[in-house]
């Protein structure tokens, strides 16, 4: 009989390549989440609707049914992991914990990242949140045993999405439109700073050595590319693909932030600093593995599905107006 895993969550940009492949793994896979989705759920995936923070109306929806792993995507707050263990202590042989690679110290006090690197961010409650969750899972693993594994994704993208540094609330098309249209593009800093892009197969196949694997109960391990990039390389690759020159504005960061307070977090608290994974953990816990899309690769096959698929390209003029903005001071006072 095949093992089961539940999915909470399961469609979204790192979720959905996973859930795919637990299910080509054998895995019999059932999915709860609101059913918004519903028609990105795969052939063979069950099924079950309903809203994880109704903790009641979720207890009677599994009754009677045991997993011998439950992942939880959608946990940001000490209260809902608090939630999970109720839910599933004594009904899950390993629940794993989405957590962020964001959650290691910023700034960081050394260029290449390990799971024992500290786990500090001032500038972003996000990572906070993630941190005070993994805190309470930890503790709860000492007191009861409950068998928990924590994964660290860094910048994860998929054939949805392309991933860049700076972008509105709808996303990241408005800058693919900018690029398309000749207009300057915003970038943190000199651009010079290193960063890694892991695609969402990748993870997926990292992801699914860990379901069951009796080695990473008790553990927290992150999942990325060994590839590392510069912005500035992102995004010449991100021109390449679409046969268009890059207008790169070099912004930095403190002043991105100032003219964009929502902007802090994601930049000074992650993506404005240089970050390099050491990977040798999970490739210890998942033997063979290793991440195989290079950047130019998948940003490719990820554009070309944004682009023949307009259910993606989300207009943004409240951010496009903003860029503008910020590109008429950068020609004022850099290149008059």
């Amino acid at each position: 009989m095949n093992q089961k895993v539940l999915f909470i969550g399961g469609t979204g940009t790192i979720s959905a390549s996973c859930v795919s492949r637990a299910l080509d793994s054998g895995w019999d896979v059932t999915l709860l989440n609101r059913g918004s989705r519903a028609d990105s759920v795969p052939e063979g995936v069950k099924a079950i609707t309903a809203d994880i923070n109704d903790e009641d109306g979720v207890r009677a929806a599994l009754a009677g049914q045991n997993f011998d792993c439950v992942a939880d995507f959608i946990a940001f707050t000490p209260e809902q992991v608090k939630r999970d263990i109720r839910l599933f202590n004594g009904a899950a042989g390993q629940y794993i914990f989405i957590s962020s690679a964001s959650a290691y110290q910023k700034p960081a006090s050394g260029w290449v990242v390990t799971e024992s690197t500290p786990l500090a961010n001032q500038y972003w409650q996000y990572s906070r949140d993630k941190i005070a969750c993994e805190d309470a899972l930890m503790a709860e693993y000492r007191e009861s045993g409950f068998p928990v594994t924590i994964v660290r994704p860094s910048h994860t993208y998929d054939h949805r999405s392309v991933p860049v540094s700076i972008h509105g609330s709808k996303g990241s098309w408005q800058v693919i439109a900018r690029i398309l249209a000749g207009k300057p593009v915003l970038v943190h800093g000199d651009g010079l700073s290193l960063w890694t892009f892991t695609h969402a197969s990748d993870f997926a196949k990292a992801f699914a050595g860990l379901l069951g694997n009796v080695h990473a109960v008790g553990e927290a391990v992150h999942i990325t590319s060994d590839e590392k990039i510069t912005w500035n390389q992102a995004y010449e690759a991100i021109g390449r693909a679409l046969g268009k020159k890059v207008d790169m504005l070099h912004v930095s960061s403190e002043m991105l932030a100032a003219f964009r307070p929502e902007l802090t977090g994601n930049l000074l608290g992650d993506k404005a600093n240089s970050v390099v994974f050491d990977n040798s953990k999970i490739k210890r816990l998942v033997p063979g593995f290793t991440a195989t899309v290079r950047f130019d690769q998948g940003v490719r096959d990820t554009l070309d599905h944004v682009l023949s698929h307009k259910e993606y390209q989300r207009e943004d003029p409240e951010f496009d107006a903003w860029c503008e903005m910020i590109a008429e001071k950068y020609r004022a006072f850099v290149r008059p």
